[in-house]
């Protein structure tokens, strides 16, 4: 399988099928540091990111933010003093997608490259 990092997200529209439990097994191993949680029913991607302050933590809320704007897959995202909160879930389906797990990989990456 082609690492998620190097994978690029595909247009949804809504008519993609959710990602199958056997598919999301696979993702997630590539991805540990992300907890898969339910929230209004619909499954979902999420890791709290440290920071020693609320200006770094802003910092990597907009580098998300542009990341997510370059994939056109946009997360959910609470920025507070010292972390931020990343969710991913694709709204239109109502769950998981791949693109979820690529975008989570690519947030993983972002974090690296800060340290």
């Amino acid at each position: 399988m082609t690492e998620l990092l190097e994978q690029k997200c595909v247009p949804c529209t809504g008519s993609l099928p959710t990602a199958t439990a056997a598919e999301i097994d696979t993702y997630k191993k590539q991805l540990p540091d992300w907890n898969l949680i339910t929230e209004n029913g619909e499954l979902r991607l999420q890791r709290v990111f440290q920071f020693a302050d609320f200006r770094d933590a802003l910092a990597f809320t907009n580098l998300v933010g542009n990341l997510a704007e370059e994939e056109g897959h946009h997360p959910a995202l609470l920025t507070e003093w010292g972390k931020v909160t990343v969710t991913w879930w694709t709204h239109a389906i109502g769950g998981l997608h791949h693109n979820d797990f690529i975008m989570a990989a690519k947030s993983d990456a972002a974090w690296k490259a800060k340290e």
